[in-house]
């Protein structure tokens, strides 16, 4: 049986093991923290997943293979962990990110309904339309639940056999697919895979130059009274103000309103800086947030903290072979969390199949489509 490394507990290197484990591989996962990491950018208590991508159609496509993906998972864990809620998109205009998203999912016939600014109090009584030029809903999209898909894909993973090592990489060798770790051991194996999160650049010199950390902050909130129920049964928010876009995540499942900031502060160490978010910090949040919630000052902030990921220029996803034995995942920002299952499972592929190896990269940077029954043939996904 052949024997893969996977450096990192974070989605995307679960997934992989997942992937290459269903594959036939003997596979060890090598994590630095605990797992589910609480340092990690995966645990958090959501993610969100939607077909509205802006310009970027070759993720908007993926998205279906994504769901098809999760599908499978839970079939194997027993339960799902998402939550559908649709999407509302809010933006000053006609053009940019909305007007790129309207355009792609008309081209691919995915339902939409634009909506008159003036009509999303009668419609979201929770939220103030000032400012809002355009808006868009989707019945499409939803939560993943990401802090319980970690911790139940770990624990199905154990079931299978998978090993997991706690221990912090100091450097790799991708020619002889190895690890070195602090505690002086060596790891080796027929195939490495870092999937180390904003981690993997200090290991990875060549990929330095091309994702940084990025130091995001996120706020929780609790209703007023009145709003709790609108919440409840809200979808995810997208407001693109050109002044500070933030998203907002419905309180499903138990879990609190978060608010979260759409850009990247491409600044901070993962390995150094608190994740207690400072004043300041949650205060820059809600001053995005607070001037669309209806009675804002009726808000009551619960918790705000940090989390970060890791940030390649162009939001494009970097999974490359470093060697015909090793290959890297990185570079999943924000919305990696979605691809999490088809990236795994495809990466399995790609570790057997020369074909799909050359292809992986381009398709997984959304520049390519698929080659034709990839996924279905090769990561064993039921149509």
């Amino acid at each position: 049986m052949p024997k893969a490394l996977v450096l990192g507990a974070g989605i995307m290197g679960l997934c992989t093991a997942w992937g290459l484990s269903r594959a036939g591989w003997s596979v060890t996962v090598v994590e630095q923290d605990a797992v589910p990491n609480p340092r990690g950018a995966s645990v958090d208590d959501h993610r969100l997943i939607r077909h509205a991508y802006g310009a970027q159609r070759g993720y908007m496509r993926m998205v279906d293979d994504a769901f098809r993906a999760w599908d499978l998972l839970w079939s194997e864990l027993g339960e799902s962990f998402y939550h559908p809620t649709g999407v509302l998109a809010l933006a000053s205009g006609q053009a940019g990110w909305l007007g790129e998203s309207r355009a792609a999912l008309a081209a691919d016939d995915h339902g939409f309904e634009d909506l008159d600014p003036a009509a999303i109090p009668g419609r979201y009584p929770m939220l103030r339309p000032p400012g809002v030029g355009a808006a868009l809903a989707m019945p499409e999209g939803g939560v993943l639940l990401a802090r319980p898909i970690v911790a139940a894909l770990a624990g199905h993973l154990r079931a299978r056999g998978v090993t997991f090592e706690r221990g912090r990489a100091l450097a790799l060798d991708p020619a002889r697919a190895s690890l070195r770790l602090e505690s002086g051991g060596v790891r080796e194996a027929d195939l490495l895979v870092v999937a180390a999160g904003p981690w993997a650049p200090r290991l990875l010199p060549g990929l330095a130059g091309r994702v940084v950390a990025s130091r995001q902050i996120v706020v929780y909130l609790e209703p007023p009274p009145a709003h709790r129920a609108l919440w409840a049964r809200a979808p995810m928010l997208l407001d693109l103000s050109e002044e500070g876009g933030f998203y907002a995540v419905p309180p499903v499942a138990g879990t609190p309103l978060k608010i979260g900031d759409h850009r990247f502060s491409r600044q901070g160490d993962a390995e150094a800086d608190p994740r207690e978010a400072t004043p300041a910090e949650a205060e820059a949040i809600l001053a995005l947030a607070l001037p669309r919630l209806a009675e804002a000052g009726a808000y009551r902030m619960l918790s705000a903290r940090a989390c970060y990921y890791d940030v390649q220029d162009a939001e494009e996803f970097v999974a490359e072979p470093l060697g015909p034995r090793a290959w890297v995942m990185s570079g999943f920002s924000g919305h990696g969390f979605k691809f999490g299952a088809v990236l795994g499972l495809a990466m399995a592929g790609a570790a057997s199949d020369t074909g799909l190896a050359a292809a992986l990269p381009r398709w997984a940077a959304g520049k390519a489509p698929p080659p034709p029954g990839l996924l279905p043939a090769l990561c064993q996904i039921p149509t």
